[in-house]
């Protein structure tokens, strides 16, 4: 108990701050850019993106703080998938400059039903990420095959082989709408052919390491969309 209470505070510690640095880096991103705290787009997607991001990592720490821990992990040990870890990752600070920029420069900037059913989007994939999470166990940051893994082939992997890539290609390409930057939105759309690399990549890896996946490829046709890819 003593141990296990060290780890729970630790984790705690630790989700905590990489919460607080993830919502700094955002903010600044956005707002210095903006060169204003009177752009209501980007508060808007602040408390859009990062309601939902506290609530599931507060059911995570209390019910499955092992699967919390993977999701904080994000080193990856493989050049190949870092190298597509931090394209992803300079794509989202480009878009989030550029909708600043967009704000600061008074360009083109979407009306708010586009908004709006932007924010539907963004909650729904959410919802379907969250669903994600409740079915896969071995769900992690990095690329990797956990001790004793086994292929799971339930609910929404029997759509498609990788449902958490689905749903954050639709929360990404959400964002920059939520924004209201159309520019923007053309810089976030490099993330699906980004993420389609890593796929192939992390294919690659489970069907050498990980029993049972190639027959799963045989059953699921699809590795994102059904009927498309």
């Amino acid at each position: 108990k003593y141990w296990g209470s060290i780890m729970s505070k630790k984790l705690l510690k630790n989700s905590l701050i990489k919460f607080a640095f993830a919502v700094v880096m955002v903010w600044m991103s956005i707002f210095l850019p903006a060169g204003s705290f009177s752009y209501k787009n980007g508060w808007l997607f602040m408390v859009v993106l990062f309601t939902p991001i506290f609530l599931v990592g507060v059911v995570l720490f209390l019910f499955d703080p092992e699967l919390l821990k993977k999701r904080l992990s994000i080193k990856e040990n493989e050049k190949k998938q870092s190298l597509v870890v931090k394209l992803s990752g300079l794509t989202f600070f480009a878009g989030f400059v550029v909708a600043g920029l967009n704000y600061r420069l008074g360009w083109f900037m979407l009306p708010m039903f586009v908004v709006k059913v932007a924010i539907g989007i963004f909650l729904l994939s959410y919802l379907l990420y969250a669903e994600v999470l409740r079915e896969n166990k071995y769900l992690s940051r990095t690329i990797e095959v956990s001790e004793n893994q086994q292929v799971v082939d339930k609910g929404l992997y029997r759509i498609v082989r990788h449902p958490m890539y689905t749903a954050t290609i639709f929360l990404f390409l959400s964002m920059p709408l939520i924004l209201g930057s159309v520019l923007s939105f053309l810089v976030f759309s490099a993330y699906p052919f980004i993420i389609a690399r890593r796929i192939i990549l992390e294919e690659e890896l489970l069907l050498k390491e990980l029993d049972g996946y190639y027959e799963y490829t045989q059953r699921v046709k699809y590795r994102l969309i059904p009927f498309v890819w």
